[in-house]
């Protein structure tokens, strides 16, 4: 159990590196949620979990100011207790969500407090020139945030595992079932809120082109995906022709004349 809660730690301090490192996706549940199953010695439940996880967060990105639940802790400890109690993918939702939830307030209180210190520090060193400073100070706060939500992870799963899969036994048939239907309903909600970022007048009519395939020539997801990079090519293409058209002229002579020289 130790070993087990100590590489979990790992999974989730290499997962949320991406402060440090650059974004990389690796922090995604359905990347963390194969680690995971790696670690606890059922890959298939992990990655299964871990792609349902995937659909519940999938709109799930910081905007501006706006940090969302931590898709780390969530997507490991969800995975982690769910495998643990021998439950389905249900009890994943059900725990990854409110622990993600909660771990945002530890997060929260970190970006809030630590980081504006370090910040001014880094101001400083940049101020004399000290380029090694600034950077010292970028990876100090990404790696401190990261080493502390692996130890969220592995003390969470030493004192939780157990527990949990016994408050699991402790619940109803009828609720354990109100869940199962739940599962369908939260990724939904998921593609809801990447829908809100994403359409506007240009992109829907594409949206409901792809949905109208589906849902009257049940193309499958792969073909629609298919057609759809194919189109994009296509629009891109039309648009680069357009935009050449539009910034040059010919003259009578067949010279070719910049838009900015007449």
């Amino acid at each position: 159990m130790l070993i087990q809660a100590i590489l979990l730690g790992v999974v989730a301090f290499i997962a949320q590196s991406e402060y440090a490192l650059g974004t990389s996706l690796l922090s995604r549940p359905i990347v963390t949620g194969l680690f995971t199953g790696i670690v606890l010695g059922d890959i298939k439940a992990g990655i299964i979990m871990g792609a349902t996880l995937e659909l519940a967060f999938i709109g799930s990105f910081s905007v501006g100011a706006a940090i969302p639940p931590d898709v780390v802790t969530g997507g490991v400890l969800g995975t982690a207790f769910a495998i643990t109690a021998g439950a389905g993918t249900e009890t994943a939702l059900l725990l990854g969500l409110p622990i993600a939830t909660l771990t945002l307030i530890l997060k929260n209180i970190y970006l809030g407090i630590l980081i504006p210190i370090m910040n001014q520090k880094a101001d400083k060193y940049a101020e004399d020139g000290d380029y090694k400073g600034v950077e010292r100070m970028h990876l100090t706060a990404g790696f401190g945030l990261s080493l502390m939500l692996g130890l969220v992870v592995m003390i969470s799963f030493m004192v939780g595992s157990k527990t949990i899969g016994n408050l699991l036994d402790m619940i109803p048939e009828f609720i354990q079932h109100g869940l199962s239907v739940a599962t369908g309903l939260i990724p939904a909600l998921g593609f809801a809120m990447l829908a809100r970022l994403l359409i506007n007048k240009q992109v829907a009519p594409y949206f409901f082109l792809g949905f109208a395939l589906a849902a009257y020539l049940e193309i499958p997801v792969t073909g629609i995906a298919i057609f759809g990079a194919i189109v994009a090519v296509v629009v891109v293409n039309i648009m680069n022709v357009r935009g050449a058209q539009n910034n040059t002229a010919q003259t009578s002579t067949g010279e070719v004349v910049d838009d900015d020289d007449f």
